[in-house]
């Protein structure tokens, strides 16, 4: 295995806190795209909210890099997205460069690690005509997309994510009409091509960064589901990003809610979020772990349990990472989703923000912190919770977020916590 980049201890921080957003989702004045046209065609219809101007990161981004800074955050996860620098082929947007440049520069002068997405699902109409991603060529032009913005931004302490979560990108490719039943494989050969060359690039261009693509942990079948991209690019990533949101369990089975995208009918299990790393640290022992995701939806802000808030939910999930720290699983960092409520998808309901914003119906757009807002930062300031913390929801019976193996070898609830710090 590669691990040339991970190995070496060559880490800017002892402990990653971030939080995380994505560029189409937040940005608002969306350009001509994959999802922008999929938007602008479906809004009104079966549950699809028009996109109008989201959470508009494009002019409030400083605002929100404050609110991060605000938390005590050491890193924040954006995307740079393809369609807004290169309208056309070969024509580069400087203003809109100038943007990003910004915003990475305001994220560093906060004292923030930046980690950039360079594909969150979204890409330019003209590649969307030109096949999409079931076509080489769009692999290639992302790859010349890629290239112009990591040398842009090579020396600066970038993380680099090349694709959001692959396996759910091609499901939706699927969804919004990009991407037909017969042409999937071709899409997913692609992908995994991509990224493999994008991780030599990138470090031909940025030798000291850290690369990965970060997974989204498929509760009870993820090993299966690696098939699909994390085995066929595992001599390419410098540690290995995971989001994890759902469990399950004998006695939870909501998880086939987020099939449905009613994310917030699902009853959350922090504890899984354990079983996920151990799964990745059995099965890639040198490679550093990094959650990318994590978080819960509530149904457009309502809470979802009378006792369990938003901020119990990310007290609990850090319990259980500091529990997987203590336990030897080579943790590095850990990312909130998301900073802000924004567009999931399609929609406004689902809301993940540490700040809520009513993107519908409030012109001003105005950010509401959350009771998880003084509940990360006092997690972040002394990095987790404290010996002999109690927590507000025990695991379900009989884990099956790694399969049989989570339930026959069950965490200790009572065991060693170690700060991540």
């Amino acid at each position: 295995m590669n691990a040339s980049a991970s190995q070496d201890g060559d880490w800017s921080r002892d402990f990653y806190w971030g939080v995380a957003s994505s560029g189409y989702q937040s940005e608002g004045s969306a350009p001509d795209s994959n999802w922008k046209r999929f938007v602008d065609r479906s809004a009104g219809q079966d549950g699809v909210d028009e996109y109008r101007d989201s959470v508009d990161f494009r002019h409030r981004y400083a605002d929100d890099i404050r609110l991060a800074a605000g938390l005590g955050v050491n890193t924040y996860r954006f995307g740079v997205e393809w369609a807004r620098v290169e309208p056309s082929p070969g024509r580069w947007d400087e203003t809109e460069l100038a943007f990003y440049d910004d915003v990475l520069r305001q994220v560093r002068a906060a004292g923030m690690t930046p980690m950039i997405t360079l594909n969150h699902w979204v890409y330019p109409g003209w590649a969307l005509d030109q096949g999409g991603w079931a076509e080489a060529r769009t692999a290639d032009s992302w790859l010349g997309f890629s290239r112009k913005i990591v040398q842009r931004y090579a020396g600066q302490d970038v993380l680099w994510v090349t694709f959001n979560e692959p396996l759910i990108f091609l499901k939706n490719e699927q969804k919004v009409g990009a991407l037909s039943a017969t042409r999937y494989f071709a899409a997913q050969s692609n992908v995994v091509q991509a990224h493999r060359r994008a991780y030599d690039l990138i470090h031909e261009l940025d030798p000291t960064s850290k690369v990965t693509s970060n997974q989204a942990y498929i509760t009870g079948v993820n090993g299966m589901a690696d098939w699909f991209f994390l085995d066929q690019v595992k001599d390419k990533l410098d540690f290995i990003g995971i989001d994890y949101y759902y469990g399950l369990s004998i006695d939870n089975w909501t998880v086939f809610a987020a099939a449905s995208d009613k994310f917030w009918d699902v009853k959350l299990q922090p504890e899984g979020i354990y079983y996920a790393l151990r799964s990745y640290h059995n099965r890639f022992p040198r490679l550093p772990l990094y959650i990318v995701e994590n978080g819960m939806a509530t149904d457009n802000g309502k809470a979802r349990d009378a006792d369990y808030s938003r901020g119990d939910h990310v007290r609990d999930t850090v319990y259980w990472l500091q529990r997987a720290k203590a336990d030897g699983m080579n943790l590095i960092g850990y990312n909130y989703w998301s900073l802000t409520d924004n567009y999931e998808w399609g929609s406004y309901r689902a809301r993940f923000g540490l700040y809520t914003v009513d993107a519908l119906t409030d012109p001003a757009l105005t950010r509401r912190p959350t009771d998880a807002v003084p509940a990360y930062r006092d997690l972040v300031a002394v990095g987790g919770v404290p010996q002999g913390f109690r927590l507000k929801r025990g695991p379900g019976t009989c884990s099956l977020v790694d399969g049989l193996g989570s339930c026959l070898n069950p965490a200790r609830v009572d065991g060693p916590l170690t700060p991540l710090k």
